[in-house]
């Protein structure tokens, strides 16, 4: 299989790139706006700039993939409202350029959407559940999937949720909790580790949802590839949990001081004036079932987290 991923090289990305590769013996071809290597990585690297239409273009048009999968994302949401045209460019207009060009080339385009489609007040949203965005995010995010969905000829969203998991191409990444429930897991097994007080932010933010582990999402990415699937997916885990609760959860799976755990206010100075949606659960048992794919409940997206931050390798699926 030819894959060819866009921000490959991010966060939710590396994962993709290195399930597709390790799990699914891909060939992968990956965009990247600034990250370049040194060469030894087993994959190729594009230099694109996702504003860019002719550029986006050319680069499906030469590796001429089986598969898309659109993992990157403008990630700065003082920047996204400062610039709302640099915003939709990078979201929607790569989104239909990409689309255009899947369809020019014959390949499947997968779109990485989010929870955040939904506004809070939607607990246990389903695959087919109206989304209802409260900030640009996840307005741009929809206005995505809808291209998707209706122009592509053979296309599929895959929303992530409240995203844990190793970046597995910065030995610099650390995570710090967030409004959000992404990255929340890295930072308070980093937190703990120090011996201090953690404190789990409480207020109007990301109280409640459905966290994934990166590497799973991507397992179920590559599912809905090779199972030809289309529509909407939940590629996240079977749990619902809030922020605290899930604070609890990872001490215990990482073998940590749990009375270390404090609550405080949040901080927003990241996301700037956007809303945060309150519970944003999911179901996917649809998602379960039309992936032929066991949902990981906590404790084992807890484990193979834990597997991944000691062995600096994937678990088996």
């Amino acid at each position: 299989m030819r894959l060819l991923v866009t921000g490959g090289t991010g966060f939710v990305g590396s994962n993709i790139v290195k399930v597709a590769i390790e799990r699914h013996q891909a060939s992968v071809v990956t965009t990247s706006h600034s990250w370049r290597g040194d060469g030894s990585e087993p994959f190729s690297v594009v230099p694109v700039d996702m504003t860019n239409p002719v550029a986006l273009r050319a680069a499906v048009i030469d590796s001429r993939p089986d598969a898309i999968v659109h993992s990157a994302i403008l990630n700065d949401f003082v920047r996204m409202y400062a610039d709302r045209s640099l915003a939709w460019q990078s979201y929607v207009e790569s989104t239909e350029t990409l689309v255009a060009a899947a369809n020019e080339v014959g390949a499947k385009m997968v779109l990485i959407s989010t929870d955040w489609v939904f506004d809070g007040a939607q607990p246990a949203a389903t695959e087919k559940t109206p989304p209802n965005p409260i900030n640009l995010y996840g307005v741009l995010k929809v206005v995505g999937e809808t291209i998707v969905t209706s122009t592509a000829n053979d296309g599929a969203v895959a929303r992530v949720a409240g995203v844990n998991g190793t970046h597995w191409l910065r030995d610099d990444y650390v995570a710090a909790q967030n409004p959000g429930l992404g990255h929340f897991i890295g930072a308070v097994v980093n937190g703990l580790r120090t011996g201090q007080p953690f404190a789990v932010w409480e207020g109007p933010l990301n109280m409640v949802g459905t966290p994934a582990l990166a590497s799973e999402s991507a397992e179920m990415v590559m599912r809905i590839i090779e199972k030809d699937r289309r529509g909407i997916f939940h590629c996240t885990s079977g749990a619902t949990v809030d922020r605290m609760g899930l604070a609890l959860a990872t001490a215990a799976a990482f073998d940590l001081d749990a009375e270390l755990l404090t609550v405080g206010p949040g901080d927003f100075s990241g996301t700037g004036p956007a809303p945060i949606p309150v519970d944003t659960s999911l179901d996917a048992t649809y998602t379960s079932d039309a992936l032929d794919y066991e949902l990981p409940d906590l404790d084992r997206l807890l484990a193979t987290f834990r597997h991944e931050v000691d062995h600096a390798e994937l678990l088996p699926v």
